[in-house]
């Protein structure tokens, strides 16, 4: 006898919210953005020099960590999207 599998039903998982999915994705782009801060990656290099090389570092930063989001990231905004999509859902 092979037992039947059932699918999950679709109340079950989080319906689709593209704003929703947007700022879970922006958090973790933030949090990366001071997680490679506070690595060091974002001192401008004394060949560079200046306040503006600082400021450029930061939005470089912040450039490199929307685009770990883009390949995958490390979870934090599916984890971030099916807790709001459920709390949503929940209150709507």
């Amino acid at each position: 006898m092979i037992p039947q599998l059932s699918a999950q039903p679709l109340s079950d998982s989080p319906p689709n919210h593209p704003a929703l999915r947007r700022a879970a994705e922006a958090l973790e782009a933030s949090f990366l953005a001071e997680m490679l801060k506070a690595t060091g990656l974002g001192k401008a290099q004394a060949a560079m020099g200046g306040q503006g090389s600082d400021e450029f570092s930061t939005f470089l930063l912040e450039a490199q960590a929307r685009e770990i989001v883009k390949s995958g990231g490390i979870g934090l905004a599916e984890s971030l999207y099916n807790a709001m999509a459920q709390r949503e859902g929940q209150n709507g």
